[in-house]
C-alpha cells in the first residue's frame, strides 16, 4: 500500500512539473528569436551601400521627386546621411522589434524606424515604419496613418 501511494504520488509530482514546465521552442520565443534574425538581416542590408527613394507616396500623393538626387547612407551607430552633393542631411535611423505593440500593421512585427528633424520633406519621412519586404537591393516599407487613416508607402533601392 506504500508503495502504490508513493508510485501515484511521484507520478501526479512528475506529471505536474512536466505540465508547468515551459520550453525555450514556445511558438512566442521562436516568434521573438526570427524577428531577431530578420532584425539583424536588414540592419546588414541598410548598412551595405548608399541607398535611393525609388518611391514615396504620402497618403496617396507621389512626393517621390522631393528626394530626387539624394544618396541614403545608414550607418552602424544609428546615423542616417542623405547627400546629393552639395547638401548633407543628418537623421538617426533604427530597426525594432514591435511585436508587443498595438501596431496598425498586425502583419509586420519590425518597425524600420527613421527620423529627420528637417527640412520638412525630410522630415515627413520620420516615422516607425512596417517592414513589408527586404532584400540585398531593396527595402519596402508602409505606415498607416493611426490618426486619419491614410497610408504612405516608402521604397528604398541600392544604388
Amino acid at each position: 500500500m506504500k508503495t502504490k501511494l508513493s508510485i501515484n504520488l511521484m507520478l501526479i509530482l512528475s506529471f505536474f512539473f512536466l505540465y508547468n514546465c515551459s520550453s525555450d521552442d514556445s511558438p512566442s520565443n521562436n516568434n521573438n528569436q526570427s524577428n531577431e534574425v530578420e532584425i539583424m538581416q536588414i540592419e546588414d542590408q541598410a548598412e551595405s551601400g548608399t541607398w535611393r527613394i525609388t518611391s514615396y507616396i504620402d497618403s496617396g500623393q507621389d512626393e517621390t521627386n522631393d528626394f530626387n538626387g539624394y544618396n541614403f547612407t545608414f550607418n552602424a551607430n544609428g546615423t542616417l546621411m542623405a547627400d546629393n552633393g552639395n547638401m548633407t542631411i543628418n537623421g538617426n535611423w533604427s530597426v525594432t522589434d514591435d511585436s508587443n505593440s498595438n501596431d496598425d500593421n498586425p502583419s509586420s512585427d519590425i518597425d524600420f524606424n527613421i527620423a529627420f528633424a528637417s527640412p520638412p520633406e525630410f522630415a515627413e519621412l520620420t516615422d516607425d515604419w512596417d517592414v513589408v519586404s527586404h532584400s540585398n537591393t531593396r527595402i519596402v516599407l508602409i505606415d498607416v496613418s493611426g490618426g486619419n487613416g491614410g497610408t504612405d508607402n516608402l521604397v528604398f533601392e541600392r544604388n
